[in-house]
């Protein structure tokens, strides 16, 4: 039963590295039929000692379930609300009133993600307003949380070795002034990376210790 909640509950795994220690943790998707509910899939989370999770949005259902559950919460906000976001400070304010402030501290949200993957789309262009806006309400609620977002790896022209890595040109105009609040804030930037892909595509260069991030000293000199 346990694997089959599994397979519910997890969209992919991700490493996380938290205070020098790696752990794993899930994205936990809400697409799909016959879900569990969320207390259901915290109990198997805690049951796992899966201590981090990712919900791409800001389900109430889930929220509650989370709650003093001592699990770490990436939470995203829907890439359409992208806009008024970046454009209407009062409507960031509403959605960290709405989507934050019921909920911590009980619920231990480390990131909130402006968006997932659209840095390559048309919503581009509004990503870095939007983590500002939400920045400064979370400020004005005396919230500390900081706020980033997520990308595709394809905005990586280069990736390898790591010192030759760059974005692609088509990101780099929005990408550029997400990076400058960013490193202002020295927050994070989140990317959705696919480390299997990138050891099965060049087995001759790409170490899977080295891709998993798991290997004990420097692979690229």
């Amino acid at each position: 039963m346990d694997r089959l909640l599994l397979v519910f509950c997890i969209s992919a795994c991700f490493l996380y590295n938290h205070a020098g220690a790696q752990g794993v943790g899930i994205n936990y998707g809400l697409l799909g039929n016959n879900l569990p509910p969320p207390d259901t899939v915290i109990r198997l989370l805690n049951s796992k000692n899966i201590k981090t999770v990712r919900i791409f949005e800001p389900d109430p259902n889930v929220l509650r379930a989370l709650g003093n559950s001592g699990i770490e919460v990436v939470l995203g906000t829907l890439n359409e609300d992208l806009q008024q976001l970046a454009e209407n400070p009062a409507f960031a304010t509403q959605w960290v009133n709405t989507n934050v402030i019921p909920y911590v501290p009980a619920v231990k949200i480390r990131y909130i993600s402006a968006g997932n993957e659209v840095i390559l789309g048309p919503l581009a262009q509004f990503v870095a307003g939007a983590i500002q806006n939400l920045d400064i309400a979370l400020k004005a609620s005396n919230v500390s949380v900081p706020v980033s977002t997520a990308i595709q790896f394809d905005a990586i022209g280069q990736s390898f070795p790591p010192s030759s890595g760059a974005f692609k040109n088509d990101a780099v105009g929005a990408i550029t002034p997400v990076v400058a609040f960013l490193v202002s804030k020295q927050y994070p930037i989140l990317a959705n990376v696919y480390p299997y892909f990138a050891y099965a595509s060049d087995t001759v260069n790409i170490r899977l210790d080295y891709a998993l991030g798991t290997a004990s000293g420097p692979v690229v000199n």
